[in-house]
C-alpha cells in the first residue's frame, strides 16, 4: 500500500511540474513575442514605415460574399498605407481551399473598388494560417520588407513569424472595434504553435512558382 501511495505521489509532483512548465512555456514566449516586435508595431500610416507591400492576412467572410468587420478593417488600413505612399504593392492573403470557401477575391474586389489599381493588387490563395501567409509572402513573392494590417491582438505574432523568416516586416494596427474578447485567448496559444513552427521549420502544405510582388499583380496566376 505504502508503493503505491509513493508512485502516487511521483505522478503527481510529475503532473505539478510538467503544468508548470507549460505554464511558464506559455507565459515567457507571449512576454518574448510581444516586448520583441513592440518596436516594430503602428497605430497608424503617418507613423508606419515604408515598404514594398502591405499584407492583409485572411480572415472570415460574410454568407453574403461581403468581408467581415475585421477583416474590412485590416483592408481599410492596406489602403490607407497604399493612398499614404507607405507602400507599392498589396497582398492579400486567405483560405482558397475549396471554390466556395474564398477569402482573398472579395478582398480584391473590395480594393478595387477603394481604388487601388489592379496591377498593384496580388493574392495568395494558400494563405491558410498566419505561418503560412509569411512564409509564403518571402518564398513565393519574394517580399523583403512588408506592413501588415492586422488587429492588435494578432500584429505580434504576425511581426514576429515574418521577421524571423527574414522580412523586415513591421505592423500596423487595424483596430476598429470589431473585436472579440475570444480573439485574445485564441491568441494566447497561438503565440506557442508560431514558435514550434519556427523551431521545426514547417513547409506550408502549398508553395508553387515564384511570383515576385516587385511586377504586376495582374500576371499574378
Amino acid at each position: 500500500m505504502e508503493a503505491i501511495l509513493m508512485a502516487m505521489k511521483r505522478l503527481l509532483l510529475c503532473l505539478v511540474f510538467g503544468c508548470g512548465a507549460v505554464v511558464l512555456f506559455i507565459l515567457i514566449t507571449n512576454a518574448v513575442i510581444a516586448v520583441g516586435t513592440m518596436p516594430y508595431i503602428y497605430s497608424g500610416a503617418a507613423e508606419a514605415p515604408a515598404a514594398q507591400a502591405a499584407i492583409i492576412p485572411g480572415a472570415a467572410i460574410l454568407r453574403n460574399g461581403g468581408l467581415s468587420g475585421i477583416f474590412r478593417d485590416r483592408a481599410d488600413a492596406a489602403i490607407r498605407l497604399y493612398k499614404a505612399g507607405k507602400v507599392s504593392k498589396i497582398l492579400v492573403s486567405g483560405d482558397n481551399s475549396t471554390v466556395s470557401h474564398n477569402e482573398v477575391n472579395p478582398v480584391r474586389t473590395y480594393l478595387l473598388e477603394s481604388g487601388i489599381p489592379d496591377r498593384d493588387i496580388f493574392l495568395d490563395h494558400a494563405g491558410f494560417d498566419t505561418y503560412s501567409t509569411m512564409y509564403r509572402a518571402r518564398a513565393i513573392f519574394q517580399a523583403t520588407s512588408v506592413l501588415v494590417t492586422t488587429q492588435s491582438f494578432h500584429l505580434p505574432r504576425a511581426v514576429f513569424i515574418a521577421r524571423q523568416l527574414g522580412i523586415d516586416a513591421s505592423g500596423v494596427a487595424a483596430d476598429r472595434g470589431h473585436v472579440l474578447f475570444r480573439n485574445y485567448i485564441r491568441e494566447t496559444f497561438a503565440d506557442e504553435k508560431a514558435v514550434l513552427d519556427l523551431i521545426g521549420g514547417r513547409r506550408p502544405k502549398y508553395l508553387g512558382e515564384q511570383i515576385p510582388i516587385t511586377g504586376d499583380g495582374r500576371n499574378d496566376p
